[in-house]
């Protein structure tokens, strides 16, 4: 498998994605314990009471980018290993995963600290580029191959 470039790139640029996540989750948490804002009872008496069972702002906040994160980076991963295994040219693939590597990081550094807008959308809307640009080319070779 790793003798196809584009699909060792999308294997880089996939983890670099999946750890970017799994960082999300701990700042996630890290903010909790912060804010002392915890989802559960059981969490709360750990830490001080009930009344730290509760909702906070940038707990929120840093919840919704993660949930931004599952609904983006899942179909990338999806679309980018189906694109790769087309064998299309490693250049342009690794263009297609650098773009929206780049896009999702700064959509989640404007939702975590706050940038002005347009700043998150855009980088949002970058970030689809590529994953428009590889469902047409996927949808092309089927209808091609039949």
């Amino acid at each position: 498998m790793m003798e196809n470039e584009a699909f060792a790139s999308f294997v880089v640029f996939g983890t670099l994605l999946v750890l970017k996540m799994y960082l999300l989750a701990v700042i996630t948490g890290q903010v909790r314990l912060r804010k002392k804002a915890f989802a559960n009872p059981e969490d709360a008496l750990r830490h001080g009471g009930l009344q730290y069972h509760r909702g906070d702002p940038d707990v929120e906040r840093c919840l919704r980018a993660h949930r931004n994160d599952m609904e983006n980076i899942y179909p990338f991963l999806f679309l980018g290993a189906v694109y790769s295994l087309l064998r299309p040219n490693p250049v342009v693939a690794r263009i297609h995963f650098l773009i929206f590597f780049i896009g999702r990081i700064v959509h989640t550094v404007a939702y975590l600290l706050k940038l002005r807008a347009p700043t998150r959308s855009v980088a949002y809307s970058v970030a689809q580029l590529p994953c428009f640009s590889m469902a047409l080319q996927i949808l092309y070779a089927l209808v091609k191959g039949w």
